[in-house]
């Protein structure tokens, strides 16, 4: 069995896992702000921010100057003791560092073009900063580790296919720790993007509503300690797929979806009645709430309780499936109250498929939280994180 050593991240509920359970508990997101400075037009757009201050790359590593891997130092301060711990019992070459992004050092890549346009020096940008390659070779040289080190960049679903990366390297016996996660920043570049698509929400996002309108865009980095040494929780199952029906619409019935939580289950040896709550893709847009309400209801039916918390934390792109991972571990220590889908701004759209949505929050009744991520180009993981008894 693979287990959970610890786990730490930031995102718009907070920068620490006290703050973060608090403000998960009452549905309250103070990261979550009006900017002007992320379209093009400088149209007002919400978007979820990690505030305070950051950990400073060191002078060693400047070449790695980004908010990407300041993110990852701030999720990496909160799990110090534990990884002081596997460095020091394990071979350095035994440690993987296996993570997910979409953006890298993508927006520092766009002020330095945006410098070059105006003539102005900019001495502190390196390219190396927006190689989407670059958190994982940061990270492992931060740490000094000499197992295997890279990036996955499945959009939506990056950080989802990092941690099944890290499980399938201890499971195969090629390391014995596997630090797995992702970040993800804020950048012109994805939010114009979906905005293209008109796919992005100027206002808060509102999942499974009425009049939703698309996704709220965040920021945020999480990482987890993944071993073989028995702990409280563990990675129960997990499963992945490529559809490939669309580079940016999901498959209509979900097929991909399917085989992935599905694999899940499998691997986890539970039935669909097993799991105590889902932690759902939910990404507020047309599409995806559509086809997720009918995968979720026809694998599930609707007694699972489930919901998304992504106008909690918005849509963490490249780190979302690790920051939505790490929520279900924090519900299961800390025994938090499901977060219930808020419907307070827009009423539910109830043309959708009934799929078990929560509309009060309530007490987990089972151990075990299945959270999913779905990403363009038809991506798709599955994860079920539950205590050990």
């Amino acid at each position: 069995m693979i287990f959970i050593s610890a786990y730490g991240m930031v995102n718009a509920l907070g920068n620490n896992l006290d703050d973060i359970a608090h403000n998960l508990s009452i549905a309250h997101a103070p990261g979550m702000t009006v900017s002007t400075q992320w379209l093009t037009d400088k149209t007002p757009l919400v978007v979820g921010t990690v505030t305070g201050e950051l950990p400073t790359i060191p002078p060693q590593l400047i070449a790695h100057q980004s908010r990407n891997n300041r993110l990852l130092l701030a999720a990496l301060a909160q799990i110090k003791p534990q990884v002081t711990d596997i460095l020091t019992t394990y071979p350095s070459s035994r440690i993987a560092v296996i993570l997910g992004t979409s953006t890298s050092g993508l927006d520092e890549g766009d002020r330095y073009l945006n410098d070059c346009h105006q003539n102005k020096d900019n001495p502190h940008w390196h390219y190396a900063q927006q190689e989407l390659g670059d958190p994982a070779r940061f990270l492992s040289q931060y740490l000094g580790t000499q197992g295997p080190a890279y990036t996955i960049s499945t959009a939506c679903s990056s950080s989802g296919r990092a941690i099944i990366s890290g499980a399938r390297l201890i499971k195969a016996g090629l390391v014995d720790a596997a630090i797995v996660g992702g970040a993800d920043s804020l950048s012109r570049m994805p939010i114009n993007g979906f905005d293209s698509l008109a796919s992005l929400s100027k206002q808060r996002c509102q999942p499974f509503a009425e009049s939703r309108q698309g996704i709220t865009i965040g920021e945020g980095a999480g990482l987890m300690i993944l071993t073989r040494q028995p702990a409280n929780l563990a990675l129960l199952g997990f499963g992945e797929s490529t559809d490939a029906y669309h580079i940016s619409a999901p498959h209509p019935q979900g097929k991909g979806a399917v085989v992935a939580i599905n694999q899940a289950l499998t691997a986890a040896k539970l039935a669909p009645q097993d799991i105590g709550y889902i932690n759902l893709h939910g990404t507020a847009t047309p599409l995806n709430d559509e086809v997720e309400s009918s995968v979720i209801q026809h694998i599930f039916g609707e007694t699972v309780p489930c919901s998304s918390t992504k106008h909690l934390t918005g849509h963490t792109l490249g780190s979302a499936s690790i920051i939505e991972a790490n929520l279900c571990a924090l519900i299961l220590e800390r025994n938090l109250p499901l977060p219930n889908q808020d419907f307070t701004g827009c009423p539910q759209d109830k043309t959708l498929t009934p799929c078990g949505l929560l509309l009060n929050s309530q007490p987990l009744n089972q151990p075990r939280l299945l959270s999913t991520s779905f990403a363009f180009g038809g991506n798709n993981t599955c994860l079920i994180i539950g205590t050990v008894s």
